[in-house]
């Protein structure tokens, strides 16, 4: 009854004003100016029109047209100019329009978005600049889109022009399905939500102790044995390749690019249970359900050991088009420095070996990397990992940004939280957002930073609805770091941005937690 109360309101023949706020934009692009007066209406008739001979504009132009639309019999239709013009010459209808040319500054993610109210121009150099540009006309229109039933028609454009592109390259997630596993439905609702705010990686902690998450042929005990539990016992899980092959492609379609991490030397004993001859004593240890660290890793005096890596790399990069491999690399206690340098000199080359760079956490900067490595930095505060980090970056390698103590998403936002670990301290939705990235490294040039990524580990988020209260606000501020303009950096202004996402998530289902720092717009209720 409460979706037919919302469908006899908004579903009407009279124009509904926009009411998305263009000043609230999230993230905040480059430069936006917004006219005094007049709008675009989009309704079922309004055609999304295409460089001719594109198939990435065509299919770009419909995820548009899906959102644009409540059913397929409503939703505009996405096509080539030129089928167009000539079905509707001389009398074409205000239209939503595709072109392949923008500024050259803008890069392969900008775009410029120009509405007046008889035509909406999306303008990029790429298919990630239309995609982005998209999900901004997204914003710009009413929440209640983001509902099946609750439709407004037609939908309301604020007339006005945005030019944008990102400050940084790497925008991106770290989802754990090691600890507790998350499958492929809770992994493509982060998707959908990442391209909402424009992000664009997705790093996949695919082992650990507690669990191996991907299956790898000819080592079929990894997954019915290292991917059978979780943290405290639960059923576990994994991915056929077929599974991951299918996430990868959805991400793409997102402009997303998967990040697969394997973490070695450590972090392994879902695999040393499964494989005995993994351990130098060739006995394979029980399965593993707690939450400590640093206990476990592989042989690696033994060649079998390489055998492993070999595969599980060359599974991965070819089931993985993007360019990254991450090695993990982190919080190993057993080994010694010579030995931790000599596995990972092998590692490194494996990686190479099938074409993707080499990413680690940020203990891999105590050996020599090979050139393009990226360091992954998590421990920004210890001053010997700083002078590691820069000598690393002085010989040719560049970082990522995830400082524990800013922008790790399991950690409690206050006291009172319930999910989350606090071994960092605690974290508000502020301290994710009120930080300088250029500053984390002192000496660190800006030119070496690849962008900034939000950890999500799973010793204590175990369901989807878990997920997102530790991700949401907070994600949201990692994507305007990441995105905007250094300039556009205000705690004032972005609360008041923030604040307003509230109607879209409620209308998305979002379980986003709602921090009293925050003045929230209010949504309809749903009594």
């Amino acid at each position: 009854m409460l979706r037919l109360r919302w469908v006899f309101v908004l579903v009407t023949c009279v124009p509904l004003a926009a009411t998305a706020q263009p000043d609230a934009l999230l993230p905040v692009p480059l430069s936006a100016t917004w006219a005094d007066s007049g709008t675009f209406l989009v309704t079922p008739d309004t055609p999304l029109l295409v460089p001719d001979g594109n198939p990435e504009a065509l299919r770009i132009a419909g995820l548009l047209a899906i959102l644009l639309g409540f059913s397929e019999a409503t939703q505009p239709r996405a096509m080539e100019a030129r089928t167009y013009a000539r079905t509707t010459w001389p009398n074409p209808l205000p239209a939503i329009v595709y072109v392949d040319t923008a500024p050259d500054s803008l890069g392969a993610e900008g775009y410029v978005l120009t509405i007046d109210p008889g035509r909406i121009t999306l303008a990029a150099n790429a298919p990630a600049g239309w995609f982005y540009a998209s999900q901004t006309l997204r914003q710009l229109l009413p929440p209640a889109v983001e509902y099946d039933a609750a439709f407004p028609v037609p939908l309301a454009v604020p007339a006005g022009r945005v030019v944008d592109r990102p400050r940084f390259e790497w925008r991106g997630v770290m989802l754990d399905v090691a600890r507790h596993f998350f499958g492929p439905g809770d992994v493509r609702r982060v998707l959908d939500l990442m391209a909402l705010h424009k992000l664009n990686r997705l790093h996949l902690h695919l082992s650990d102790d507690q669990g191996w998450r991907i299956a790898i042929p000819g080592w079929p005990r990894l997954t019915d044995v290292g991917g059978s539990t979780e943290v405290g016992g639960g059923p576990g899980g994994f991915f056929s390749l077929e599974d991951y092959a299918a996430l990868v492609q959805y991400a793409a379609e997102r402009s997303i690019t998967i990040v697969p991490e394997i973490d070695l030397p450590g972090h392994t004993n879902a695999a040393l249970a499964s494989y005995a001859e993994l351990n130098c004593d060739g006995v394979a240890p029980p399965l593993y359900t707690g939450t400590s660290v640093g206990f476990s890793t592989v042989c690696v005096e033994r060649e079998a050991t390489y055998r492993f890596v070999e595969d599980v790399v060359r599974t991965l990069a070819e089931t993985t088009p993007g360019d990254f491999f991450h090695i993990g690399g982190d919080e190993v206690r057993e080994l010694s420095p010579e030995q931790y340098a000599t596995f990972m000199a092998r590692a490194q080359a494996i990686v190479a070996r099938h074409g993707k760079r080499v990413i680690g956490w940020d203990e891999i900067a105590e050996v020599d990397l090979i050139p393009r490595s990226i360091v992954q930095v998590w421990r920004p505060a210890v001053a010997e990992t700083q002078a590691q980090i820069r000598d690393a970056v002085e010989a040719g390698a560049t970082v990522i940004l995830s400082p524990a103590d800013r922008i790790y998403l399991d950690i409690k936002y206050d006291a009172s939280t319930v999910l989350g670990l606090t071994w960092a301290g605690l974290n508000s939705v502020r301290d994710a957002y009120d930080w300088d990235p250029t500053a984390l490294l002192p000496g660190v040039p800006i030119a070496a930073i690849e962008g900034i990524e939000a950890p999500l580990w799973s010793e204590t988020i175990a369901t989807r609805a878990d997920l997102e209260f530790m991700a949401f606000p907070r994600l949201a501020g990692i994507a305007d770091l990441a995105w905007s303009p250094a300039e556009a950096h205000d705690w004032d202004a972005y609360r008041q941005r923030l604040g307003a996402q509230a109607p879209r998530w409620t209308a998305l289902g979002v379980n986003f937690y709602r921090s009293p720092d925050v003045p929230w717009v209010s949504t309809p209720s749903r009594d």
